[in-house]
């Protein structure tokens, strides 16, 4: 145990956040550089060692949280992250974007302020590329296999990197011209830079694995026939397919998804724009969805220099507090005030949209530009959700984000059709115990086959495949697999 009295004498401090009034100016992280080293040994020694870790459950990749807590409190940091690593293949991705059910779980949290968790891992393995302690890991033999990824997100790099190392060629297909698939497009800079993606994947390289962007499985080449050329394949491709709003006003100009509008501000970093083709400067905005992807295009709104921001969310405000329905150490359902939320705007909560009204459509075109978004308030009752009679207004809204989450893999492009792959009941790809299709030797790992969840669930069930690849490809395996398909853990 690093402090026996730590949990009764040290209270729990959190990284320190830049000044609003300057990172809204940038695309930096918003935390503070090295703020978090100077404190952090006495966060982690307030980690009690419990007999039974709750966290370790609470976590899908079976973090060992107390241990590298206690090399932490210690300052071993070559330590620490042998043991971040021995579970997790990117700390630095979970450390600053997972919403952390360890700390959820931590048994400190029953009567008191958890550990900061996710604090002491982010600054571990920051630590660890600082010192050079993070070095590629090359196979010591060849098997002789070669194994297809398709999707190069958190779950497509896990299991190719799970799966290099384990001594088979493995290639990695992304559709887009960048690796990192949400990583890189989706989550925006000022909550992980893109260098953090761009030296793993260049660690991965030294490993041995290799990378073709710009090639989409199903459109430029067919599944049938990358199955054929590869002795094994495993679709990590996501959970695509964005929830829509079909109300009237939808076809306005002005009305985008949020994966629409998100990568654009992404590429404006990479450089590939001087400003976002889907730009809020100087515009109200209008955001519908309260989750993490509604809290990303608030940010992203103002940097951009947005005139305003109002965030829309169907579901009441939730407590403070854990209810009753979410008693520890389930993932409870809390209200959150994310960096982006700090930053300004509104945050409405229930109400639902009725309509867009727009500008008339200008010379040669056909519909005109979003002006204003038309709500009213809503309840439930008796598990119904119900429109309040007059409550109705509007908003001025000219640019709307629709950040309502995605109902499935994309089957559009062929990908499911080509490979003959069955799907279950909500829409995603079907696998079994070993995340394996109905195909012979091809798997799937993370939202495509689970649907949309969170970065440290990607990560788990791609570690995962790749033990059910290796067992199809050698006949066994020593590869982790820390959790199966059906897996729910205490974040459901």
């Amino acid at each position: 145990m690093a402090d026996p009295k730590g949990f009764l004498t040290t209270d729990r401090e959190v990284a320190r956040t830049r000044p609003v009034a300057e990172r809204v100016k940038d695309w930096n992280e918003v935390y503070v550089p090295g703020s978090l080293l100077p404190i952090i040994s006495k966060q982690a020694g307030r980690c009690m060692d419990c007999g039974i870790p709750f966290c370790h459950n609470g976590c899908p990749l079976g973090n060992l949280i107390p241990e590298w807590n206690d090399y932490a409190y210690r300052e071993d940091w070559r330590e620490a992250s042998e043991r971040l690593h021995a579970t997790n293949n990117f700390p630095e991705f979970t450390g600053r974007l997972c919403p952390a059910p360890c700390e959820a779980a931590c048994v400190l949290g029953i009567n008191q302020p958890a550990v900061t968790i996710k604090n002491v891992e982010v600054t571990i393995i920051d630590k660890a590329w600082e010192t050079g302690d993070v070095t590629p890991q090359p196979p010591e033999r060849l098997s002789g296999k070669t194994v297809a990824v398709i999707g190069s997100g958190p779950a497509g790099l896990a299991a190719a990197q799970q799966l290099t190392r384990a001594g088979h060629t493995v290639a990695v297909y992304e559709r887009a011209d960048r690796l990192g698939g949400l990583l890189r497009y989706g989550i925006p800079e000022f909550k992980m830079e893109k260098r953090h993606i761009n030296r793993r994947i260049e660690q991965m390289r030294a490993e041995g694995t290799k990378f073709r962007t710009g090639v989409e499985i199903g459109r430029d080449i067919d599944a049938a026939k990358l199955r054929k050329r590869y002795d094994a394949v495993v679709i990590a491709a996501g959970a695509t397919t964005a929830r829509d709003l079909p109300v009237p006003g939808r076809e306005l100009k002005g009305v985008h998804q949020a994966m629409e509008y998100l990568p654009l501000a992404n590429k404006v970093q990479e450089g590939d724009y001087v400003t976002s083709p889907i730009s809020a400067e100087g515009k109200h905005v209008v955001v519908i969805g309260g989750g993490d992807t509604g809290a990303d295009c608030v940010g992203t709104a103002h940097r951009q220099g947005a005139a305003s921001v109002t965030q829309l969310e169907i579901m009441p405000r939730p407590g403070e507090e854990r209810s009753p329905a979410h008693p520890w150490p389930t993932f409870p359902m809390l209200y959150k005030v994310t960096s982006a939320h700090e930053e300004g705007g509104e945050r409405v909560y229930s109400v639902s949209t009725t309509h867009f009204e727009g500008s008339a459509p200008e010379e040669g075109e056909t519909v005109g530009h979003v002006q204003w978004l038309h709500l009213i308030e809503v309840e439930f009752k008796d598990g119904k959700l119900e429109q309040k009679p007059g409550t109705e207004r509007k908003i001025p809204a000219q640019l709307v984000t629709l950040a309502m989450g995605f109902t499935g893999t994309d089957q559009e492009n062929g990908l499911v059709r080509q490979f003959g792959l069955e799907l279950d009941a909500r829409g995603n790809i079907a696998r079994d115990a070993d995340f394996a299709t109905n195909v012979d030797g091809v798997f799937v790992a993370g939202d495509a086959g689970r649907g949309q969840s969170l970065i440290v669930w990607a990560i788990a069930e791609g570690r995962s495949a790749a033990r059910g690849v290796d067992r199809y490809l050698a006949g066994t395996s020593a590869l982790p697999a820390p959790i199966r398909p059906t897996d729910r853990a205490l974040t459901a």
